[in-house]
């Protein structure tokens, strides 16, 4: 007979909140208002504490009318924890809280800066190390008997089964790690600190960066062997040799970009030790685990966690006539792989639960043997699969004893939590009670519909489910539990107004911004994420300084605190972009192109409103700037011209010159460059003559895109080969650009671009 834990209840009721009062504090948090009043609140409770990781997430200078930011910050922090892999695919592992402390003051001690003091609150917070003139400004630390005290308010939990998350009242980056993390809740990058942290303190992760302190080379690595998995000295070869360290991934498409191989700096060191790829999130915030710290961190939550919740009991002999039952855990993505033996051999089973009766077997006594597997992708070690992704229980079975039936109740045990939207791709579940006699029918239905060949697991993934909402339920002994099934997530973009642009290929002779933006059916905060060329998805938070604002891309990137952002070198790129709801749902992934082209150089002499006659460039960098030019305009060997808008009524003709950049103008007449050394674009231009490049020893491509020439384009002898740069011209090409032209209707000038693109 199978008894419910006093947890189930708790867990049925996942949502009221434990109002509870902390013991006494420390003298220095006494001033707070009512810093010893919290409240706890269950936000997902799977099971017993005892069998679960337990996350624990409290505030530290929220105010009483502030507790609603931190719910929603503690939301953020949740949503984006929960599409990153592992924590994705094992969600229901953790029972998760939420601790609302009271602070008498806004805010944490030294934000920003020391001058700003310290501050009285729960936990002490501060930055600069707890307000330390040598601490490091976004090192955030708090009093760890403080947390302490808090944490074991929510019964069951210990040092041992649970992992704190600090959240501080602050939108100034800063953090820290260890056996408890701390971040500042509502800074742009704040929610990615976390599982940053937590692959420390659970994974025994290492860093891979190649500095201690932000700009300061770490220099060559001069030690042995690191005990890290993830650093190693071994050449690939060596690896494989010697089966050591990562070779088993040796190869495989990585999961933070690029493949897993060898790659130098980590440990602090810029030199002399290598890691697996070229960014994961132990050395840069935005991107997820690669594969080896996946694996580290699947069994490392595998350890926290019971892989058998429950069972029928062990310790007795049991009689051939009933059902013996295992009840495993149940990962989101996936179901673990029960199989049973008697006395060594396979016999078939019904999952979780054996029918001793129809094995006949014969008289005396018999081994009975559960095995649990998790057949987890994310693994590859066998050492690690059977150790920790591996469970057993066995039982003596005697023909002998004759079992007297219990009546165990009717209905569910527990689930896959119906207070919340479940995902496209989640395994769904269900426990019954565990008669002796019998293996109590579970009916499931889609929409309606019910579902044929289906157990206490549905997985909505290999249902193929048509775009849109769907509704879940399963019905059992007179009782029916219902899911909302959510639907994908949108994803929009907007980027700042380009040179040209046909359809979604945007061309940039400068610095751009693009901002994602995630949109879904169900509340909660959507995860929005990009990859640039096929590298790895990197999570969308912002601008690094603050969510509010878009991200930048630059040729040599965004220094901000010795970390440089946003570099993207010149050329053509393909951006995806994506979104994962607070039901783990991840969009399908669109894409748009942008090509970036050289900037025009600084002017040194600029030329606006009307000009009459001609214009000759003869040295330097001659900018004509929305300009009315009625004569011709000429560039000498050596002088750079750069046309922005504005009209030429004249003809336009470039000998030897160093650059020439026509951008969004127009010509009248015709357009004649010749022996350019530098950088040649013509670019959104409406040219009313005809057009001859020749001879352009151009340190890039030439480059005629998105342009209308009313006469003919003609090229030849260009080095390198002429480019539209993905946005075709209205114009007849001859020579090397007779593949830059298509239909007039297949181009958009960036005159008429929308600065905000519509929801795709």
């Amino acid at each position: 007979m199978r008894m419910p834990r006093p947890l189930r209840a708790l867990a049925a009721a996942s949502t009221a909140a434990l109002l509870l009062t902390a013991p006494a504090l420390p003298a220095h948090a006494a001033a707070a208002a009512e810093p010893g009043s919290a409240t706890v609140v269950p936000l997902q409770v799977t099971g017993d504490p005892s069998d679960r990781f337990n996350l624990i997430i409290m505030g530290d200078g929220y105010t009483e009318n502030e507790q609603s930011s931190f719910a929603a910050d503690a939301d953020l922090q949740l949503n984006v924890l929960w599409s990153i892999e592992p924590y994705k695919s094992y969600r229901n592992y953790f029972n998760v809280y939420r601790v609302d402390i009271v602070s008498g003051e806004s805010g944490v001690g030294c934000d920003p800066d020391l001058a700003a003091g310290r501050k009285n609150t729960p936990l002490s917070m501060g930055f600069y190390g707890g307000c330390s003139p040598s601490g490091l400004q976004r090192l955030i630390t708090m009093s760890n008997s403080a947390a302490t005290r808090y944490a074991n308010m929510v019964p069951g939990t210990s040092n041992a089964n649970r992992q704190i998350v600090a959240l501080a009242n602050s939108g100034t980056y800063g953090g820290a790690g260890g056996a408890y993390a701390t971040a500042s809740g509502h800074n742009s990058m704040s929610a990615l600190i976390a599982p940053h942290e937590i692959g420390h303190s659970l994974g025994n992760l290492q860093d891979e960066y190649t500095y201690y302190s932000r700009g300061v080379d770490g220099g060559p690595y001069t030690d042995g062997e690191p005990g890290s998995a993830h650093h190693t000295l071994l050449t690939e070869q060596q690896m494989k040799d010697q089966r050591q360290k990562w070779w088993r991934w040796l190869g495989e498409p990585g999961e933070a970009g690029g493949v897993i191989g060898r790659y130098e700096g980590g440990l602090y060191k810029s030199s002399g030790v290598w890691r697996p790829s070229r960014h994961s999130i132990m050395r840069t915030l935005g991107y997820y685990y690669d594969q080896v710290g996946r694996e580290v961190m699947t069994k490392a939550i595998a350890a926290k966690v019971s892989l058998i919740q429950d069972n029928t009991p062990t310790g007795a002999p049991v009689g051939a006539d009933r059902v013996l039952w295992v009840e495993p855990l149940h990962p989101n993505s996936h179901s673990l792989v029960t199989t049973w033996q008697v006395d060594g051999a396979d016999v078939p089973a019904q999952g979780g639960e054996l029918d001793l009766r129809a094995l006949n077997l014969a008289p005396g006594t018999h081994k009975v043997t559960a095995t649990v597997v998790d057949p987890t992708e994310f693994v590859r070690d066998p050492a690690i699969r059977s150790a920790g992704l591996t469970a057993t229980r066995t039982w003596t079975v005697d023909t002998a004893v004759t079992t007297t039936p219990a009546e165990p109740g009717t209905g569910f045990l527990s689930s896959t939590p119906t207070n919340r939207g479940v995902g496209r791709e989640e395994v769904v579940y269900v426990e019954t009670p565990h008669p002796d006699d019998s293996v109590p029918p579970v009916v499931w239905a889609l929409d309606g519909k019910p579902l044929p060949d289906t157990d206490e697991d549905v997985d909505l993934g290999a249902l193929d489910l048509a775009p849109g909402a769907h509704t879940l339920t399963a019905t059992s002994g007179g009782q029916t539990l219902t899911w909302a099934v959510d639907d994908l997530p949108a994803t929009g973009y907007e980027l700042s107004e380009p040179l040209v642009r046909s359809g979604e290929n945007y061309v940039y002779n400068g610095p751009f911004t693009m901002k994602l933006t995630g949109a879904d059916d169900e509340p909660g905060y959507v995860v929005n994420e990009s990859r640039v060329d096929g590298d790895g998805w990197f999570n969308y938070f912002g601008w690094p300084t603050s969510a509010d604002l878009p991200w930048t891309f630059s040729e040599t990137g965004t220094t901000i605190d010795s970390l440089t952002y946003g570099a993207l070198p010149r050329g053509r790129h393909t951006v995806e972009y994506r979104s994962i709801d607070a039901s783990g749902n991840r969009g399908e992934p669109k894409s748009f192109s942008v090509t970036t082209l050289a900037a025009p150089p600084a002017c040194t002499t600029t030329v606006t409103g009307v000009r009459k006659g001609a214009v000759a460039v003869r040295s330097g960098v001659t900018c004509l700037e929305n300009a009315e030019v009625s004569g011709a305009v000429t560039v000498a060997p050596g002088a750079s011209l750069v046309v922005r808008g504005g009209t030429v009524r004249g003809g336009l003709v470039a000998s030897g010159a160093a650059e020439v950049h026509l951008l969004k103008a127009r010509v009248e007449g015709a357009v004649v460059v010749n022996g350019t050394t530098g950088h040649l674009t013509v670019a959104g231009a409406d040219i009313r003559g005809a057009i001859t490049l020749t001879g352009n020893t151009t340190a890039d491509a030439l480059v005629v895109t998105g342009s209308t020439v009313s006469g003919s384009l003609a090229c030849a002898g260009n080095t390198p080969q002429p480019s539209d740069a993905g946005v075709s011209n209205d114009v007849t090409g001859s020579g090397q650009c007779a593949g830059l032209v298509d239909a007039p209707q297949s181009k958009t000038r960036a005159r008429s671009y929308e600065a905000v693109l519509p929801i795709r």
